[in-house]
Order: structure tokens, then sequence, then C-alpha cells
């Protein structure tokens, strides 16, 4: 099949015109791993995906379409963050579940997480509400991480050895300054940063850097405010479009600049979907403002059980501003209960998000605590979520859900730096997309959250090949 590229740029798309057709280096056929409810499989392998000639495929044939010379955003990385929650759990299992675990997520046969966040001070996943520094130091020498050392850093130390330092990316969120720098006067239920403490705020971040890096966690990124427009019952701090800009603008970016830190990706919004489109649009409007955010972070909590769930404001936000990355900076299943843990509507959620979210511009996905126990936490908010890998903490067993092995399919297969290229589906219940590895591997997932099984042809440039999606499965297909 010839075909005319045309060499170009435009907002999100390029389109190579050196990219050769993908059957002259000779690969004819790929391997294919299922996870399957219907039949109890988790990462099996199946027969090899193999390819024939197809040049057109018809109105009734069920396909997913994928066309490698049309490139997209580059992949920063998959993972989870490492809570006080997370650690804390960790600390409980036996030792040997304690290696099986960090296997699970960052070692050679687990699932490839390279993407790390934590908190900065307490948060609702922490068994307790802390600071680093003593009350009224506006001078913060009394800056302490000691707390960090007991579970949190020990964790992270574990999970980054395991890593490939060059695909290491760790970043932090505050959910609440100290109490005295707010109008409250309460870490909890909201408040604002007073404004004669934006600086010694801003000089709190640097504090936190420096401490981590000090003991060889090399920070990648930061967020401004956890959901900056959440007053919980928790750890939670608000912040206009206008005031998070202003903060950045006179206090945060400059202070990180002076101190050296001008690399440190900085994320703004870090809340949900629904606002990201006016929060971006509003913040990043002043050039100066602009050059110090690297990212455009959000969370599904709004939108994640809505029919569209406002995907689009992704892809209407990415178009605004291209030289910024999108990152998904948290999610999970609210409302834990031991008893689904099993269920695969939990995996469903994360395959429709993930999929979804990065065929609309989204470059680094981070979902929420990577180990909960068997009540969802611990959580001093009483604030109970599912994780991927529950721990049953009377018998030290892990549990590992459908979010674990959904998730696994993309994180697993897609390595950092790999670049999303032009998929769709002619099915609204089969969803798609793919990635070209830097090695040259072509990765296509695709998930079947509909009732019934579904045979399928993958076409790609002109050749099929004939494969099955049972009911409530996700699969992968690397050529």
């Amino acid at each position: 099949m010839k075909r005319l590229i045309i060499s170009c740029f435009m907002t999100g798309i390029i389109i190579n015109c050196n990219a050769q057709n993908y059957w002259k280096n000779g690969i004819k056929e790929g391997r294919v791993i299922i996870t399957s409810q219907k039949n109890n499989e988790k990462f099996a392998k199946k027969e090899n995906a193999k390819f024939i000639d197809f040049p057109q495929p018809k109105e009734t044939d069920v396909c997913v379409f994928v066309d490698p010379d049309f490139k997209y955003q580059k992949l920063i990385g998959i993972g989870g963050a490492i809570t006080d929650a997370s650690a804390e759990v960790f600390a409980k299992l036996p030792k040997n579940k304690q290696k099986e675990l960090i296997e699970a997520y960052y070692g050679k046969s687990g699932i490839g997480y390279n993407l790390v966040r934590t908190n900065m001070n307490s948060c609702d996943f922490s068994s307790d509400n802390y600071t680093y520094v003593k009350d009224n130091d506006t001078s913060l020498n009394s800056f302490d991480i000691k707390h960090d050392e007991k579970y949190k850093i020990p964790l992270i130390k574990l999970a980054q050895k395991e890593i490939d330092p060059k695909d290491f990316r760790f970043y932090f969120s505050p959910w609440s300054p100290p109490a005295w720098m707010k109008s409250n006067n309460s870490m909890l239920k909201g408040g604002r940063l007073l404004d004669n403490y934006y600086q010694v705020w801003a000089n709190y971040y640097v504090k936190f850097i420096q401490e981590y890096e000090k003991r060889n966690i090399p920070i990648w990124g930061l967020t401004v405010q956890n959901e900056p427009m959440a007053t919980q019952t928790w750890e939670s701090c608000i912040y206009t479009a206008d005031e998070e800009g202003k903060f950045l603008r006179e206090n945060l970016g400059p202070t990180l600049w002076k101190n050296g830190y001008k690399d440190k990706k900085v994320i703004i919004w870090d809340h949900n979907r629904d606002l990201i489109y006016q929060r971006a649009t509003t913040t990043l409007q002043d050039a100066e403002t602009s050059k110090y955010a690297s990212g455009i972070g959000y969370h599904w909590y709004e939108t994640w059980n809505n029919k569209s769930q406002l995907f689009d404001n992704l892809a209407e936000t990415q178009r605004a501003f291209p030289d910024k990355f999108l990152i998904f900076t948290e999610g999970c299943k609210e409302q834990f209960d031991f008893n689904k843990i099993y269920d695969v509507s939990l995996g469903e959620l994360y395959g429709r998000n993930m999929i979804n979210d990065f065929n609309k511009g989204t470059a680094a996905w981070t979902d929420w605590n990577i180990l909960l126990d068997e009540k969802g936490g611990p959580n001093h908010a009483n604030n109970l979520c599912f994780a991927p890998i529950i721990a049953d903490t009377r018998t030290g067993e892990l549990h590992y859900t459908y979010e674990y092995y959904y998730i696994g399919h993309i994180s697993k297969y897609v390595r950092p730096n790999a670049q999303r290229i032009g998929t769709s589906t002619n099915k609204d219940f089969l969803l798609s997309t793919s990635f070209m590895n830097e090695n040259g591997e072509l990765v296509v997932i695709v998930m079947n959250e509909g009732n019934a099984d579904t045979d399928f042809n993958l076409w790609i440039e002109g050749k099929s090949s004939k494969l099955s999606a049972p009911a409530h499965s996700i699969q992968t297909i690397v050529l």
C-alpha cells in the first residue's frame, strides 16, 4: 500500500515523513497477553497474532485501526503514590511479602512502575496530622523530615533501587501548609494560605527538596497544591486560579529558580478534569506565570461515574497549551469494601480512564496508594479506598485486584519515552490505545468492557490479524 506522507507539525500531532512501512522490518506476528474475568486469566500468554493482507475492512467488520505513521505525545511514565498509609502497611508485612510487593510493582518481572508521588506534610492517607516545622517558625530552622524517615523514605528507596535511574520520576504534593500559615488556623477543612506567608511557604518546598535530595532521592517535580478547590474534612487548602498563578509567579517559581531548581517540573491544578480547561487558561494566561509551569495535573473524582467522564476537556487543554504536559496525578475507587476486591469493574475503571487519558494527550499517569490494608486504610479521615494491591495485615497475605492487572497491561509493556501512535476502533465497547517503544516495539492495548465475547481485526497498514476479545477483558499485543 502506497501513501503520500506530508511532513508537518500540528498541535499534538507529528506526521513523520521518515516513517517506513512497519512490515518492511519483516515483522509478521506479535505476542498476545490477556487478562480475562470470564476465563480467570491474568497476564496469560495466548497464541501469537498473525497478520495477512487485508486492504479494506467492511462496515460490518469489528476493527481496531493502528497507524504507526501518526505520532503524538511521549510517555513520561506510569506509577503510583507512596503515601504514609502505603508505607505503614508495607512495614507490617512479612519480609517475603515486602519483597514480593516491590517486585510486583518495580522489579524485572513486575508491571514496570517508574513514577512515584508522595505527600509533603500529612494527607488523608496518613495516620496522624503532621508538618516538618515547629509552630510560627518563619525561618524554617526547625525543618526536619524525621517523620518520613520511619516509613515513607525506606519504601521510596526500595522502589528507587529497582527503577532504572534514567527513568525514575519522583514528585510531591502538599495537601496543606502548617495551620499557623492559614486563614482558618487549621490544616483541615480548607482555608487559605495567608498573604504574609506566601514566601515562607515557597521556602518550605525548597527545604523539602533539599532534605530528600540529601538522602539521594532526586526530585523530578512537584504540584503547587493537591485539589485546590476542595474544602475537605482532612488536610486541604483553597486557591482560586488567580491565587495559584500569583503564588507561582511571585513566590514559588522564582524561589525554585533562585535555589538552582529550574529543572524541577512544576505542575498546576492537580484536581479534577471538570475544571482543568478553566484553570489552565486562567492560571497560564500570564506569560510570567506560564514560564514556571511545566505540566497540568488532574484527578478523576468528579467525573469517573459520568458517561463521558469529560475526557475531551483534556484534549482541549492540550491544544491550548501544547508546551505543557498533561499528568494524571491521582485516582482511586472510593468506599472500600473488602468483599469487592476481586470485582472486574475495578480494573475496567482504570482501563477506561487510562486508555482515554492517553488518547487525549496525557503523558504521565499516577495511581493513588500503591498499597492499603484490609480496611482500605489507614486513613485518619476515615476516607477508605481501594488500591491495586490490598494487604490483609491479619494474615500477611497480598491480594492483587483487577486494578493491578489492568494498569499492568499498559505499564508493563509501554515503557518511558514510548510515543503514542494513531489508534481508533469502530465499536464503543472496544477501547484501544497504542504506543511505539524506543526499541521499535509496537504495543497495542485492547479492552472489551462489553458483556459479549467479540472477535475483532487488528488492522495495521493494510494487514490484519483476527483476534478474540472475551467479555470484560483487556489484552496487550506486542509486535
